[in-house]
């Protein structure tokens, strides 16, 4: 093991140690992969204290990179399982963190997707059945989809709490009438409760990125779960992507005829100006009517 490779307990990873774990791993960051990697300590403790994760908790984080947020949540107790896709880096994490937190440490090397909606079946074996929290540094690339499937399809995920674009945040918490608002925005905020934590200047990362980061938090809202979600978030989807027109086509032609529409709801409107818990109406009414038909 590289001396410095691991720091003490209860600190984080300098860029000095981060890029003489790169060295080691034999490259430099890699721009495919998205590898900007977070050197502010301070962010990092905030990460991880707005999830609130406490010791035994379940994390999954996507894209460790040399560790220094997992450390971080290790050290505090944490069971984390982790998905890299760098294969020099995950021969790293093994060395590293594997060998200091035995039992708490998983390492799982590859995509965290399987295409564009499905979780790598790695990862689900591990998460299966159990509570865990998303707290990670994400790739940009797979953020939104991630996001979108642990939201729909995995109800065990009690929360998100990750760096990503600044863009993608403002449209998790953006509202009707505003240019971001979108599907995202309704599955997020009628699922749960959107939080943003800090917006994060280029300085705050090694390499600088070319864009702007920040953080947020997503909590899963209490209450059974909704097993028509999966089918709800696909509708919601489709009806956004004519979002300035009249409703009344579209719903149409989405309901295979004529629905019962939800109160304060018209065939005139158009999506983008209603209300999340309107939007989720008119989805399940467009399901009702077409389940009958």
């Amino acid at each position: 093991m590289v001396a410095g490779a691991v720091v003490g307990a209860g600190l984080m990873q300098t860029l000095t140690e981060i890029k003489e774990l790169l060295e080691r791993a034999g490259h430099g960051p890699k721009r495919a992969l998205g590898q900007n990697f977070l050197i502010d300590r301070n962010l990092v403790a905030k990460l991880i204290d707005a999830s609130g994760v406490r010791p035994g908790d379940l994390v999954l984080e996507v894209g460790p990179g040399t560790g220094t947020l997992t450390q971080a949540m290790l050290e505090r107790g944490v069971r984390v399982v982790a998905c890299e896709l760098d294969s020099a880096l995950s021969v790293l994490l093994r060395e590293t963190l594997g060998q200091r937190y035995p039992g708490a440490f998983t390492l799982i090397e590859g995509d965290c997707l399987d295409g564009k909606h499905a979780i790598n079946t790695e990862v689900e074996t591990q998460i299966a059945g159990r509570p865990f929290t998303l707290v990670a540094n994400l790739p940009y690339h797979a953020a939104t989809p991630l996001m979108m499937n642990l939201m729909l399809k995995r109800s065990g995920c009690a929360g998100m709490f990750v760096t990503i674009q600044a863009e993608v945040v403002d449209r998790f918490a953006a509202g009707p009438g505003t240019k971001a608002f979108g599907a995202i925005s309704v599955i997020a905020q009628a699922l749960g409760t959107v939080e943003r934590i800090a917006r994060l200047p280029s300085e705050c990362f090694w390499p600088r990125p070319d864009v702007t980061s920040a953080m947020m938090g997503w909590r899963r809202n209490p209450g059974p779960d909704r097993r028509m979600w999966v089918e709800l978030g696909g509708v919601i989807q489709t009806l956004f992507q004519t979002r300035r027109k009249q409703l009344g086509k579209p719903v149409r032609q989405l309901a295979g005829g004529e629905i019962a529409w939800p109160v304060g709801v018209a065939p005139s409107d158009r999506v983008e100006s209603l209300s999340v818990p309107q939007i989720v109406d008119l989805a399940g009414a467009i399901l009702s009517a077409g389940s009958h038909r």
